[in-house]
């Protein structure tokens, strides 16, 4: 009666857990799990903070592009440029993986989509990482500041001209050359020269500065990322990916900030560097600014509006004398998180597809699945080779590991008889168990900390296939279209739990009831996660347990100990 009692109180104990997580997400503005609501919405055209709340030097951003809010603090709030005002306008730029709408406000590139990717939201339509819509704020932008000197320059808000050309990359050609400039503001002119490359997702951007008053000028350049705090539309709560900011300097390396540690000024990053990058970051997709090394900058995260943030860095140009100009080299980074793309394009870059403290694991398994795959040529078929390589390189911990239950399995009707025969006696019951164990020459630990070894393997093989943007639109067999989202017909989250099912039928049972009943509740629990993960996920864990219970069964066969299911009895 008891058991029966504990039993339930075990399902009320996980269902109101499961309660609780939905609650948590909706608490902390994620979409709920299990019991969706509708979706929070981006970023709205509120007025901009005070001035006094900014930190010196640092550009307030407009929020859906309203015309209202000033550019950034110490700078006027509508400047005017000399001459007649330049007509605003989207200019839709296209290569043969991007198409880039830029806003003449500022030369600021206000969409990005990806010609190569599906919206797994809507997969109807490419993916669109930045975007500046009802849905989504996410942009990157750049000007000029004033320095110690003092005055006003183009910034983000500046309307600028577009020079003619070509607006999307011609077959044959390998570069497309986008050039802005601004009117004169401050004695000083901003032009703007953006060079993509066919293949390619991150562009040059040339910032040259020309003095064409009559006084030295000392501005500075800042170049940020602006984006509302909302997850990815359709992300799964069950991943815990990270989305938000993140820089990187030699000094200090990778250093990630939640969007609320920013909202409580709870930010603890290098301010000043001469090397590294400022990023955005989400699951499968980045941005990131880049500066060359050498070049000094000053680093900042900060809210700027209501479920608005920006990451960004500030540079000094030093005196410009009139009549000379100053240009300075950046590069912008809008695309998918490919690791060797990211590790060639600057040092550390490849951390913001971040696997977490198991980095160091986590790499060398990439780079093995992604040699698996260019010889068989299919992600499906190569994840489950490398749980096979991996598998086979552990083989005799698992062996010692089953060996073990094995023999635990064979004394198993001995524990059971004495804990029948001496149930009022705790502490004899105790000391007859230690014997036997003793005598029989069982190690009870003796299967764990084989499999224990292994544990940080498999969760950094786990990070892997939930990072890697390789997976995304990647098919294996049949209905299975694309290893980064759920099966759509579950089987694989099906057989994923029989396969679990079986193999903890396999292994001794716990002398204790209480425990036999807790090994049943763990590993079902576990497997209703599965039927949230993506395919790859699901099909790497199943071909892990096809590969265990067949290793299992061979020992359990060649020890003499019959293999034989232990099925759960709840009573």
């Amino acid at each position: 009666m008891n058991d029966i009692r504990r039993t339930i109180l075990w399902v009320i104990f996980g269902f109101s857990m499961v309660l609780l997580w939905d609650q948590w997400q909706i608490y902390n503005g994620h979409k709920a799990t299990f019991f969706p609501g509708p979706a929070p919405s981006a970023a709205t055209a509120n007025p901009p903070p005070a001035a006094s709340s900014v930190p010196s030097g640092v550009p307030v951003t407009n929020t859906a592009a309203s015309s209202a809010q000033v550019p950034g603090a110490g700078a006027p709030a509508a400047p005017v440029a000399n001459g007649p005002a330049t007509p605003r306008e989207r200019l839709v730029v296209t290569t043969d993986v991007l198409k880039l709408t830029f806003d003449t406000e500022g030369a600021s590139l206000v969409q990005a989509e990806f010609i190569k990717q599906i919206d797994m939201a809507d997969k109807t339509r490419k993916f669109v990482l930045l975007d500046d819509s009802k849905e989504r704020i996410y942009m990157a932008q750049t000007g000029l500041i004033a320095g110690a000197a003092g005055g006003a320059f183009p910034t983000h808000k500046t309307v600028m001209s577009v020079a003619p050309g070509e607006r999307s990359l011609k077959d044959g050609s390998k570069e497309l050359v986008i050039r802005f400039e601004s009117a004169e503001l401050g004695g000083v002119k901003l032009v703007k020269t953006f060079t993509l490359t066919r293949g390619a997702y991150a562009m040059a951007v040339k910032h040259e500065v020309l003095n064409v008053g009559a006084a030295t000028v000392s501005p500075q350049l800042y170049l940020q990322l602006v984006r509302d705090g909302n997850k990815p539309l359709g992300e799964s709560s069950f991943y815990f990916t990270f989305t938000g900011p993140a820089v990187y300097t030699e000094a200090k390396k990778y250093q990630k900030v939640e969007f609320s540690d920013i909202e409580k000024n709870k930010v603890d990053i290098e301010k000043q560097a001469e090397n590294g990058y400022v990023a955005m970051v989400q699951h499968y997709f980045a941005s990131a600014w880049l500066l060359g090394d050498g070049i000094k900058r000053d680093l900042f995260m900060r809210k700027v509006d209501t479920n608005l943030y920006a990451v960004g860095m500030i540079t000094p140009l030093d005196n410009i004398a009139p009549g000379t100009s100053r240009a300075v080299e950046a590069k912008l980074f809008v695309g998918p998180q490919e690791e060797k793309v990211l590790e060639s394009l600057a040092p550390g870059l490849e951390l913001v597809k971040d696997y977490g403290w198991l980095t160091i694991l986590a790499k060398p398994l990439y780079w093995l699945l992604d040699k698996l795959h260019g010889f068989i040529g299919n992600w499906g078929w190569s994840i489950m080779a490398l749980v096979l390589l991996l598998k086979a390189a552990f083989y005799w911990l698992n062996a010692k590991a089953y060996a073990s239950m094995a023999k635990m399995k064979a004394v198993s009707p001995k524990i059971t008889e004495m804990r029948e025969r001496l149930k009022d006696k705790p502490q004899q019951m105790q000391q007859e168990m230690m014997r036997i164990y003793r005598e029989e020459k069982v190690n009870p630990m003796g299967g764990c900390f084989p499999i224990m070894v292994q544990i940080p393997v498999f969760i950094a093989l786990y990070w892997v296939l939930l990072s890697s943007v390789e997976m995304r639109n990647a098919p294996w067999v049949m209905w299975i279209h694309d290893l980064s989202t759920p099966d759509p017909y579950y089987i694989l989250p099906l057989v994923m739990t029989l396969t679990t099912v079986l193999q903890t039928a396999l292994n001794p049972q716990p002398p204790d009831p209480l425990q036999a009943k807790l090994m049943w509740f763990m590993p079902l629990a576990f497997s209703v996660m599965f039927f949230f993960f993506p395919a790859g996920l699901v099909l790497y864990w199943i071909t892990n347990n096809v590969l265990s219970i067949a290793q299992q069964w061979v020992i359990n066969t060649r020890m003499g100990v019959p293999p034989q299911f232990n099925l759960p009895k709840f009573k």
